[in-house]
């Protein structure tokens, strides 16, 4: 068969004539022979467009211009794009068929849903998310902010402060110690137990009456802080008060302690240095006691606080020193307010503590018994330093001061805001003194005083530690403000009567309770029989300095003894 124009001719084979229809048919064998054979047949996808092969009837000026294409001619005769005798899109499947995502696109959980308005404004949702990360963008900057400024506050040196490193234990562990339980404050928290109301077995000491002039003082007529160098102030633990081994003698209880030894196990969650106790179990009976030169006898300085102070142990504001500066307030305090006029209110039995013609303090020791099971009791000795006459009714009344070293740590200038604003000071006390104030608290709950005066004095300069000035005087009854402090006393009691019903269950010997240095829980140790024996004393000293009053704390009088002599000094070089 002739193409058209070509000059050649190629021979196409048979084509097979179906007289039964449409298509080949069914047996091919007469013709098999004449069919190409080997040819692949390739498969295709109705994706593919399918034409004509070739077209060589086609111009290769085929444009208005009659200018050539750039293309080749050669390939025009397979160029098909300008042809419309097979669209591309001839049939209406092929346009819809295309390879889509069907997953529908992700919604927000919360906020409106846009579903209702896409067709109207479809970039509403992703504006919405791009809105959501700013947010998200500026909440991490003030986060981040926030972090800044509360690190810088601190400073990264209170957070080593808070560590075992800088916050030593109050006693050497040693390594011949058994270590029996650890119980974390957690714990405490949860505890509860009632008690009934205590009763008085002595009255002993005597006690002067409160000098009310002392309510009027404010910052503008301040008055200064006096000295006592000749009252004797006594701090005798358990063992050692000859009351109580009377009363132990005579069977009267189970239990003996102090009160402040008492009130450090009743507010030991709120504490943040290092304490200790040594608890003696003799016989069916427990004792409570401290060792010599246990850091009981010393009055803490922003335990509580988040500022850091002075690590130096010789600056005037590290932590040693405040506390020593502060007993020295603490006990000349407690004797200025008094009317010193010689009369006194005295007891069953003077002074058990203090030798004939002595000097002491204006101090009473209530010796008194609580119930703390069927046949369990618990006696403990009791302090309250005044006493005041409220319509024609004796109250006892409990003196503490608070002392101000340097406004920059607390942050509050007394001298500005004590007149103005007593509410921010007495909170700011409450947060760096928290166990500071909730133990004096418990302490007059325990001799149940009637009221409870804190004295606010400051230093007449905040590098002058000698001289110090009363700025003010604040009363508060004993239960209001154990409640304002957050202080539950069936709380107090409830770990009173765990540590009681702990130790009870422990053989007879010596024991130590230590609060962790640098975590929230405190550890019992048993320890050897001459444990804590005279180890305060490193050399013997002679004969004539060995005099001590009976049962004083030899390194806290010796702190005071020695910053009172120092003061004379300066006093006297000023002058």
């Amino acid at each position: 068969m002739a193409s058209g124009g070509g000059g050649g001719c190629f021979e196409i084979g048979t084509v097979p004539f179906n007289p039964d229809g449409w298509g080949p048919p069914e047996s091919t064998t007469t013709t098999s022979n004449s069919l190409p054979q080997h040819v692949p047949f390739a498969p295709f996808s109705r994706s593919e467009k399918l034409g004509r092969i070739a077209d060589w009837t086609r111009n290769v000026y085929n444009n208005q211009s009659g200018r050539a294409n750039n293309k080749n001619p050669a390939d025009t005769v397979f160029d098909f794009t300008a042809d419309d005798s097979f669209p591309l899109s001839a049939n209406p499947d092929d346009d819809s068929f295309r390879l889509v995502d069907g997953k529908p696109p992700p919604r927000p959980k919360f906020g409106p849903k846009w579903r209702f308005n896409q067709h109207h404004r479809p970039q509403l949702p992703q504006r919405r998310d791009e809105e959501v990360e700013a947010k998200k963008r500026e909440a991490e900057k003030e986060r981040a902010r926030r972090d800044r400024h509360y690190n810088q506050n601190r400073s990264n040196v209170n957070q080593t402060r808070r560590e075992a490193a800088v916050f030593k234990s109050s006693v050497d562990i040693q390594p011949e110690w058994n270590m029996l339980d650890q119980i974390p404050f957690s714990t405490f928290s949860k505890l509860s137990f009632n008690v009934s109301e205590p009763e008085d077995l002595l009255l002993c000491g005597s006690l002067e009456t409160y000098d009310r002039s002392y309510d009027r003082v404010t910052p503008k007529n301040e008055r200064r802080l006096e000295r006592f160098k000749y009252r004797n102030f006594f701090k005798v633990t358990t063992t050692d008060d000859p009351v109580i081994r009377r009363l132990a003698n005579e069977d009267k209880a189970t239990v003996f302690a102090t009160d402040a030894i008492l009130a450090s196990l009743m507010c030991a969650p709120r504490s943040v240095y290092s304490w200790d106790i040594v608890i003696q179990r003799v016989g069916n009976k427990l004792f409570f006691d401290k060792r010599d030169g246990s850091q009981l006898d010393l009055l803490s300085v922003h335990e509580t606080s988040q500022e850091p102070l002075p690590e130096a142990k010789d600056d005037i504001n590290s932590a040693y020193s405040l506390s020593v500066e502060a007993a020295y307030i603490n006990q000349n305090f407690s004797q200025q307010v008094l009317v010193r006029d010689g009369t006194k209110l005295t007891f069953d039995e003077p002074n058990p503590f203090a030798n004939e013609g002595e000097e002491v303090a204006s101090v009473a020791y209530r010796y008194r018994r609580w119930k703390l099971d069927a046949d369990m009791y618990l006696v403990s000795r009791c302090e309250v330093q005044s006493v005041v006459d409220v319509n024609n009714q004796q109250q006892f009344l409990t003196l503490n001061a608070l002392n101000e070293f340097d406004p920059k740590y607390s942050g509050v200038d007394w001298r500005q805001k004590l007149e103005t604003q007593r509410g921010a000071v007495l909170a700011t006390e409450l947060k760096n003194n928290a166990n500071k104030l909730a133990k004096w608290t418990a302490q007059a709950l325990l001799a149940s005083a009637d009221l409870m005066k804190l004295g606010f004095v400051s230093r007449v300069h905040p590098r002058d530690h000698f001289n110090h000035v009363i700025l003010a005087v604040l009363g508060y009854k004993p239960k209001d403000f154990a409640a304002q402090i957050n202080l539950s006393t069936t709380n107090m009691w409830g770990i009173v009567k765990s540590i009681v019903d702990l130790c009870m269950k422990l053989n007879e010997g010596k024991y130590v309770l230590v609060k962790d240095p640098s975590k929230p829980q405190v550890r019992i140790y048993e320890v050897p029989p001459d444990a804590f024996e005279n180890d305060y004393v490193e050399e013997p000293l002679p004969e004539d300095e060995q005099v001590q009053p009976p049962g004083e704390d030899a390194e806290v009088a010796e702190a005071v003894e020695v910053a009172v002599d120092v003061e004379d000094k300066a006093v006297d070089a000023q002058v």
